[in-house]
């Protein structure tokens, strides 16, 4: 909804602009059973002057619950994961008779947290230990000196994370010992989950459910809300029929190098078939895949552990060969802490032993190394099952979308940069982009689904100005807002900052670039090649060098988005976000965070980084 259209439906006769939010927000993502409910309720207590009649024709059944306590489910989630987590424990809560209450943080008032008695959060982590965009604002609050005593409250914390980075889970971490230092008390344990989180999710919700059954009695009337906004109640529709547990098999069309023969990188243009699927996703969104690991790098394991592929293992309920185990259910092209651990166990490696002395060590040595590499590092002797267990299982990688639906219908485009490198006298690849790159042939088979992402969306309003912040694979969910204003006849104007290495071997998409500034749809095209100069050119310095037309774009309403590298490039673009403000709003360091906090509270300011 535009904001000249919220403008228009508020009663301002009856209402205050601050309760029709409050409601609007209020009843956001509610099904239709439960607004006729919410409606009824309503009605029920303007009928009796605020009193405790029900509308006729409505079950008086919240009164009759057997207290009043409520369970608010918080997940703050930068790819959907803890998101997905958070509804199937609602789902829980609600079979267990519960009343709950499903919010995403980016739509809870940080001050709320006074007010309630039983809190689940359900928060992932990503680059350097960040909060996803969504739960920064609760974050910090909770670390600040407004965050109120919660003496009262009982509450539980799921982290999910990745060990292959440092720091694991940290957000998760985060909360529980600020939620702890304001006098909440932990119900269970918190859970730090890796990204093979399933099990260990499950055992959580079903001890934390358990634990609470005291408090909430049983039998109770159950009620629940999920209190998302109406676009993320919109995306649980069609595209949902395939999950990351059930994905669809889709073919692939094309695979298809759209950067230059002596180009630093070798990126891919890869089309893949929906036909049939009824799959449907928005500008944004992600596609996860699927993927088989490299034969080679499978034969490679077998023979420098001279183990025999078809030996029969045992992972989870299943039972199949070692070879197919490495094949399809085994992450291979990722190191991980307990790999190292595990494997030094079964070989009694004592170089790898001493490797393992030093944190700061074997994290930089892993972080330059796949499995394959530190079994030829430390060779040693391991059974088919011992390797079994100590590998974690393969997940689907996410890539951001590079079309859409409304210019290509049955069809989902993706740009995937190929890893592929030699490196300790061997050849390296990337376990997805080396299977869409160079192993699936046109016509093969990929699993996919689509994942969800409702923090990263257009304007609402197509006028809205938009500036586009994408070097390298960045592009890609860029090209699909084009093709969506494009098809819209959106008129708000568009600005595309874009860089590579070399103007004429990395300039992606550059003939749809050149089409769209021709059309009069693309109205800025600001490019940064780092190496086509003496001096290293990036999007931050040339934000900073358009800084004065930036800030004006953003006083005009304009959505800012970035998409890349989270490690480097998004912390440098905010950087630069933050002193063009300060420069050209004529703001001190504490204003410039405060308008850019603005932005992001507004969802104006959405990043895509990974």
């Amino acid at each position: 909804m535009s904001d000249k259209t919220n403008q228009q439906a508020v009663p301002g006769a009856v209402l205050s602009e601050q309760q029709w939010n409050g409601i609007t927000q209020a009843i956001a993502g509610l099904n239709k059973d439960q607004l006729t409910w919410v409606s009824g309720y309503i009605a029920g207590m303007a009928a009796g002057q605020g009193g405790a009649s029900a509308a006729p024709g409505v079950a008086a059944a919240a009164p009759e619950v057997a207290n009043d306590n409520v369970l608010t489910i918080l997940y703050g989630s930068q790819t959907g994961n803890s998101k997905h987590l958070a509804q199937a424990f609602q789902a829980k809560a609600e079979e267990a008779g519960y009343t709950s209450k499903l919010v995403s943080m980016a739509d809870y008032k940080p001050r709320s947290i006074k007010n309630e008695s039983h809190l689940a959060v359900f928060v992932s982590t990503h680059g350097e230990g960040d909060a996803p965009d969504d739960a920064i604002e609760l974050h910090e609050f909770l670390d600040s000196k407004k965050a109120p005593k919660l003496s009262s409250l009982k509450y539980g914390v799921l982290g999910l994370g990745d060990t292959s980075y440092e720091f694991f889970c940290q957000t998760g971490k985060d909360f529980d010992a600020r939620l702890a230092k304001l006098g909440g008390t932990a119900v269970i344990p918190r859970a730090d989950c890796d990204v093979d989180y399933e099990a260990q999710a499950e055992a959580w919700t079903a001890e934390f459910i358990s634990a609470l059954k005291d408090d909430f009695g049983k039998g109770s009337a159950a009620t629940s809300v999920a209190a998302q906004t109406g676009a993320a109640a919109q995306t649980l529709g069609a595209s949902s029929t395939y999950t990351k547990k059930a994905p669809f098999k889709a073919e692939l069309l094309d695979a298809q190098k759209i950067t230059g023969r002596d180009s630093v990188k070798d990126i891919r243009h890869i089309e893949i078939s929906l036909e049939d699927s009824g799959i449907t996703y928005q500008p944004g969104d992600a596609l996860g895949v699927w993927f088989l690991n490299s034969p080679a790098l499978v034969t490679a394991f077998l023979e420098e552990l001279s183990l025999n592929g078809d030996e029969q293992v045992s992972l989870g309920d299943d039972t199949l060969s070692l070879s197919d185990a490495l094949s399809r259910k085994l992450e291979l092209t990722l190191s991980y802490p307990n790999f190292v651990k595990a494997y030094q166990a079964a070989t009694g490696s004592e170089s790898l032993a001493k490797l393992m002395e030093d944190k700061a060590t074997l994290r930089t040595y892993m972080a330059e190394r796949q499995l394959i590499d530190i079994v030829r590092d430390h060779p040693g002797k391991i059974s088919a099952q011992a390797l079994v267990d100590a590998m974690r299982p393969l997940t689907p990688r996410l890539y951001s979308i590079a079309s859409s639906q409304a210019e290509v219908e049955d069809e989902v485009h993706l740009t995937v940069a190929h890893v592929d490198y030699e490196a300790f006298g061997h050849r390296h690849q990337g376990g997805a982009s080396g299977f869409l790159c160079e192993h699936l042939e046109e016509g093969g088979e990929v699993e996919v689904f689509v994942e969800n992402n409702d923090n990263f969306r257009l304007p609402d309003n197509p006028d809205t100005p938009v500036i586009m912040v994408g070097p390298g694979t960045g592009i890609a969910p860029f090209r699909a807002f084009m093709q969506e204003r494009d098809a819209q006849g959106a008129e708000g104007k568009n600005w595309l900052f874009f860089g590579n290495p070399h103007f004429t071997q990395d300039f992606l998409y550059q003939v749809e670039w050149q089409g769209y500034v021709k059309s009069g749809l693309l109205d800025k095209v600001t490019l940064a090649f780092s190496r086509d100069q003496e001096e290293k050119v990036y999007v931050q310095h040339k934000l900073k060098e358009y800084g004065k037309d930036v800030f004006e774009w953003l006083e005009q309403g304009a959505h800012f988005y970035v998409c890349g590298d989270a490690m480097h490039m998004a912390k440098d673009v905010e950087a630069a976000l933050i002193e063009l403000i300060k420069t050209h709003g004529n703001k001190s360091e504490e204003e410039a965070k405060a308008y850019v906090v603005a932005l992001r509270k507004a969802k104006r300011y959405q990043k895509d980084v990974y």
